[in-house]
């Protein structure tokens, strides 16, 4: 069983709704058992740092995540879910994130001609075969794919091998990392990234079945 973490800040129905398209079952949850009996977990999200962890700790979540991730199950973070990894975030000052993923959420800086948020598609650039990164969650998808993105701030990991993709948006920043075993995280939704966004969920399905 895939459980979708509910913390009351997620979009629970598109990553649900996209799962059931791919003929995969999964259970939108706020139940800390329920999470660690679970196979895999998803945790999207759309929000404030600082309020993401309060709730997932107001909802005695933390532990059932970190407990999952420390047990070697197959993990996608989604946007906010992928931010939450890192250790802290400039947007919510002294709130401590899950600390997974050692490093910090910056702010996206405005550019000429740019607005902020970062709101809309843009495109993935991977890194080659052999460099940067885990790229089990990339097959099937080609440099240059566009995704669908909504944010002001990217995580920056102080292991840059972490950094399976990238992203131009004023600078280059991560927007696939994944710690090289079973963890996952997009910048991007591709729940909401049609048909190159569902190759990733596909993909992380693989894994979750393997």
């Amino acid at each position: 069983m895939i459980a979708i973490v509910d913390y009351g800040m997620g979009n629970l129905a598109s990553v649900s709704k996209a799962f059931h398209f791919l003929g995969e079952r999964v259970r939108i949850t706020s139940d800390p058992k329920t999470l660690c009996r679970a196979d895999a977990v998803v945790v999207p999200g759309v929000g404030a740092f600082g309020e993401a962890m309060a709730e997932l700790k107001k909802r005695r979540l933390i532990q059932p995540i970190l407990g999952s991730i420390w047990d070697g199950k197959p993990f996608l973070g989604l946007c906010l879910g992928l931010q939450m990894l890192f250790s802290s975030s400039e947007e919510s000052p002294g709130v401590r994130g899950l600390n997974v993923i050692p490093g910090r959420v910056r702010r996206l800086q405005a550019a000429r001609g740019l607005k902020i948020p970062h709101m809309g598609w843009n495109q993935i650039e991977r890194f080659p075969p052999g460099q940067n990164g885990d790229r089990r969650l990339l097959h099937g998808v080609p440099d240059g794919a566009f995704m669908y993105f909504v944010h002001s701030f990217f995580g920056d990991p102080e292991d840059k091998r972490m950094v399976a993709a990238t992203t131009r948006y004023g600078c280059r920043f991560p927007s696939v990392v994944s710690d090289g075993k079973r963890l996952w995280a997009t910048q991007f939704h591709p729940e909401k990234s049609q048909r190159f966004g569902l190759q990733i969920l596909k993909n992380f399905l693989k894994q979750v079945r393997a």
